[in-house]
């Protein structure tokens, strides 16, 4: 092994040793020490109440910028205020395996619905060799015939299977058809600065304003060439569908990011998304030997532009499904592998330090800034569930006979209970901001399931460790182990569309 392998392997290790040792150390503390274990935990509690008033106040910015945005009509005050908006190209890749046509042509139906002019846009439609080559082709070939008059151009790729140096999944597929798509738009002559690039989900339903708001956007930013573009993620396409687990775990996702996009500075992309074609081509296009592309493409341009480079938030919902299966267990361990594929995101953290520390052109602030914010949010993502919901129980049981006359004893109950009653009012704008962002319900749905989604955040706690906790743990022992994690396809069922299912994004 090289020397640049060993510490490589070392950084990996790291996160995943974290945890463990702070789930070993809180159960031995709490049986050898307990008084120091009620100490850790008193203090770990009042610092995540601290989080969740931080959680409250910038979910609270979040939710009025989406008020106050959504009612702006974007495309009329493109048009007034720059006159040159009609030389931006929106190029938009649709990578898809083996999703159901009806998925792909209600993504498609949104785009040609955007107020937006759709004779800007050019569509990729990429899929895969690998299990479904011939399907794919003939599916595109339908969809193409359907809306070939709706867009500007409309490409098919098909992305072969077996390829070198690449793992199977959404990176190396749009790793691919960014290389053929660039030959195609270099034949156009279209200036790269002109072309703005979203990399969609294929279930991505998009605001009808989302396409003029991100020109906006574009072109009123500073230095528009050194930022991605990333939207409020809702998963309501199907959300009537899942399970209360699931409905729980899709909108506490949704609120995470809308505290995130308050505060552009430590903001990752995640998910839909979009970007400059300028960038994307000169960092190379996203690696395809890598799970978490998606936010791992903010860092390649990152390290690129020397720290000259960050996330412009959009105040602009677009909207995916949340995972499903065929029955309500399958469900669940789709959607325990989703999280777990987005806690493997903690393998940007070797990542990041191994090339931070041969970028001295950055900043070392920033350096600090952005490997504190992942690595503080990996470790909390995985311990803080466990250790006040279920370790912080443990010193009193196993400390009894040791403190039973301790004031300090007596009172930390109390202590605690008054803590996280305070800490409840997360749960409280949580159910509350959930009313007002889910989609009509169908009219084959009870009345009573709007409210029983809000009660259902009484469940959080459980969703918090199973499908927060768990998976956290599950991913960074992965790394720490070198049992690294292939990509994982999210299966996608969903009901047969009616024509609400486009309008979830545009009736918040």
């Amino acid at each position: 092994m090289t020397p640049r392998t060993k510490l490589y392997r070392l950084l990996e290790i790291i996160p995943g040793a974290l945890i463990w040792t702070t789930l070993i150390g809180a159960i031995i503390f709490s049986i050898v020490k307990p008084i120091w274990a009620l100490y850790f935990i008193l203090i770990f509690d009042v610092y995540w109440l601290f989080r969740v008033v931080y959680f409250v106040f910038y979910l609270m910015i979040s939710w009025r910028r989406l008020k106050v945005d959504s009612r702006v009509d974007w495309l009329d005050k493109l048009k007034r205020e720059k006159p040159d908006w009609t030389r931006i190209w929106h190029l938009i890749f649709l990578p898809t395996s083996k999703e159901d046509i009806e998925i792909l042509r209600a993504t498609l139906a949104s785009l040609s619905k955007s107020r937006y002019e759709a004779k800007r846009f050019i569509i990729v439609l990429s899929g895969e060799e690998r299990g479904g080559g011939e399907r794919f082709l003939r599916d595109a070939e339908i969809l193409q015939t359907e809306f070939q008059n709706s867009f500007g151009h409309f490409l098919t790729i098909l992305h072969p299977e077996n390829l070198p140096d690449e793992i199977p999944g959404k990176g190396s597929n749009l790793n691919f058809a960014g290389h053929r798509v660039r030959e195609f738009i270099d034949g156009l002559k279209i200036p790269y600065p002109d072309i703005i690039v979203s990399a969609f989900d294929i279930d991505t339903i998009t605001h009808p304003q989302y396409f003029a708001y991100l020109s906006y956007k574009y072109l009123t930013v500073p230095d528009p060439l050194h930022s991605s573009y990333q939207p409020i993620a809702l998963y309501n396409n199907n959300i009537w569908e899942a399970p209360a687990l699931i409905q729980i775990a899709s909108l506490g996702t949704t609120f995470w990011l809308m505290t995130e996009l308050p505060r552009p500075e430590r903001l990752f992309t995640f998910s839909s998304h979009s970007m400059p074609w300028t960038a994307l081509t000169e960092v190379g296009f996203w690696q395809k030997d890598i799970v978490t592309e998606d936010s791992r493409i903010f860092l390649q341009c990152f390290l690129h532009y020397n720290g000259d480079y960050r996330v412009t938030p959009l105040y602009l919902p677009v909207s995916m499904d949340t995972v499903t299966g065929a029955n309500y267990l399958q469900s669940l361990v789709a959607l325990y592998k989703q999280q777990r594929r987005w806690a493997w995101g903690i393998e940007h953290f070797p990542y990041m330090v191994w090339h931070f520390f041969q970028r001295r052109a950055i900043p070392l602030r920033k350096k600090i800034k952005f490997i504190w914010n992942l690595g503080e949010g990996m470790y909390s993502w995985a311990t803080a569930p466990i250790l006040i919901f279920i370790l912080g129980r443990l010193p009193f049981i196993a400390g009894d006979s040791f403190l039973g006359v301790s004031v300090f004893f007596q009172l930390t109950p109390l202590m605690l209970q008054w803590l996280m009653r305070a800490a409840m009012v997360g749960i409280l704008v949580s159910a509350i901001l959930t009313s007002k962002l889910l989609p009509p319900l169908p009219s084959t749905t009870s009345s009573y399931r709007r409210l029983l989604v809000i009660l259902q955040w009484l469940l959080l706690p459980l969703t918090l460790i199973i499908f927060g906790s768990i998976p956290a743990f599950d991913a960074q022992t992965r790394l720490m182990l070198g049992k690294y994690l292939g990509f994982n396809v999210t299966e996608k069922y969903r009901q047969k569309l009616s024509s609400r299912t486009l309008d979830v994004v545009a009736k918040i």
